[in-house]
């Protein structure tokens, strides 16, 4: 257990392991709760070594305490945070403790910088970042002046922003990113769209809360994780209208989520009692295959080692546990990828069937109130018509509109008995077909029998 060495401590709000190395993590430290900092608080957060829980190896001191902190995939010397006044800040760990450089606030976002990301590039040097005033900023780390792109969280286009508190990248689709929103969905980008009301591809609405962690599965980034409420959440890009596979609801609220990098169907989820899901999604999809106790305190952040074999486990009350996972959670087992693949495809398949159904059942819902909404008016046009007479040429007008008006139930016998009764000449027309087939061939077979007979006679003499 790794213990943040402040008196006052604060909730381990990130974790994020070195890329090189399953020896390292960093820990981003922060307070959220709004207004509620303790006055005396640090602001640093921490680099750990895990052969060492006693000290950590660099302390990393920025203006304002850090809510998200990440380590440059190809350089694990350079990290990037996200500070709670919104500045974007990046640390070069050679340089010392002091960020090498920071964003302007002015330039920067409005609220805390809940994530903070670099994205796949050859530079290695671009990255973007989320919030929950609604935006998401595209950054070059060596010129924090100002942000080179800024998108707006607006699925519904009606101004009203949708806050950030989630981001997630895929380096096999550069130009595709995901944001889990307070608003309890998942919102897709295409960051290349020409028109920039699509660059919102597709919104997932799935959570009755935010939606705290979204991430892509590392074998099959087609599907992607999402945890939030009382659920964990596994989507299909291509299924828009619901989850593929989702958890039963947990009595305690879920807090975080991630995929095993080493199993494909192995994800962890992370929740407000102190305990820790592990899921194994080809023994059971619907509950955890394990649960551990691992904290007293909620749990607030979850990252497996690079190689799958250690868990991180990040606490409100500023604690770290580290799990040692055996090697059946930790090692593909034989021919899992796919397993997994076909367990996915077969809940994708029945999501895509479910949905085409509810479709079908709401445009004939659709086409029976329009039905509906005619018959309506013509009666009201009869019954308009026939105001002028007394009221026993009106009556008698109303009864006749009722009359003219079709039943659907005598309707829908009519055109079942017509149906069958078009079935059933159908069938036996044909039956006469392969019985007219069957007398002409008789009939030919006869003359052929006759002259054979014919010929044998001559032969018995």
């Amino acid at each position: 257990m790794y213990k943040d060495p402040n008196e006052i401590t604060r909730p381990a709000t990130t974790i994020s392991w070195h890329p090189d190395q399953s020896r390292k993590f960093a820990v981003a430290y922060s307070v959220l709760d709004f207004q509620k900092a303790p006055a005396g608080i640090s602001l640093d957060s921490y680099i750990w070594d895990t052969e060492v829980p006693t000290a950590p190896e660099m302390a990393l001191t920025p203006s304002s305490p850090l809510v998200s902190l990440e380590y440059n995939p190809k350089d694990g010397h350079i990290l990037i945070g996200g500070q709670y006044n919104g500045q974007i800040a990046v640390w070069d760990t050679r340089k010392g403790a002091r960020p090498a450089e920071v964003s302007p606030i002015e330039k920067s976002h409005r609220d805390p910088v809940y994530s903070a990301r670099y994205l796949s590039t050859k530079s290695g040097t671009d990255a973007f970042s989320c919030s929950t005033d609604g935006q998401v900023m595209f950054w070059d780390v060596r010129k924090l002046a100002e942000p080179v792109e800024t998108l707006l969280i607006d699925p519904e286009n009606n101004g009203r922003l949708w806050g950030a508190v989630a981001l997630e990248y895929e380096s096999t689709m550069p130009t595709k990113f995901q944001v889990g929103t307070e608003q309890g969905a998942v919102v897709l980008f295409n960051r290349k769209a020409k028109n920039p009301n699509e660059k919102i591809a597709a919104t997932y609405a799935g959570h009755h809360g935010p939606v705290y962690a979204v991430e892509r599965n590392p074998f099959f980034p087609k599907y992607f994780l999402t945890v939030g409420d009382w659920t964990m959440r596994v989507w299909c890009e291509d299924v828009r209208e619901s989850s593929v596979i989702w958890s039963e609801y947990h009595k305690s609220y879920l807090t975080s989520g991630c995929w095993s990098p080493s199993r494909p169907g192995v994800c962890f989820t992370g929740k407000h009692d102190g305990s820790v899901g592990i899921w194994d999604l080809l023994f059971k999809t619907n509950q955890p295959a394990l649960t551990v106790q691992v904290a007293d305190a909620p749990i607030q952040s979850l990252r497996a080692s690079n190689d799958g074999e250690h868990l991180a486990c990040g606490a409100s009350d500023g604690s770290i546990t580290l799990l040692s996972l055996n090697e059946t959670l930790a090692k593909m087992q034989p021919n899992e990828k796919p397993r997994v693949s076909a367990v996915f495809e077969r809940e994708t398949n029945r999501e895509k069937v479910l949905a085409s159904r509810m479709r079908e059942v709401h445009l004939a819902a659709k086409a029976e109130e329009a039905k509906a909404a005619i018959a309506a008016k013509k009666a009201e046009q009869k019954a308009a018509g026939g105001g002028g007479g007394g009221d026993g040429d009106g009556g008698g007008d109303e009864e006749h509109a009722e009359d003219d008006e079709p039943d659907p139930i005598e309707e829908a016998t009519k055109a079942f008995w017509e149906a069958i009764e078009q079935d059933k000449a159908k069938r036996e027309k044909q039956k006469k077909k392969k019985a007219d087939e069957k007398e002409a061939a008789k009939k030919a077979a006869e003359p052929q029998a006759a002259e054979e007979e014919v010929a044998e006679e001559p032969a018995a003499e």
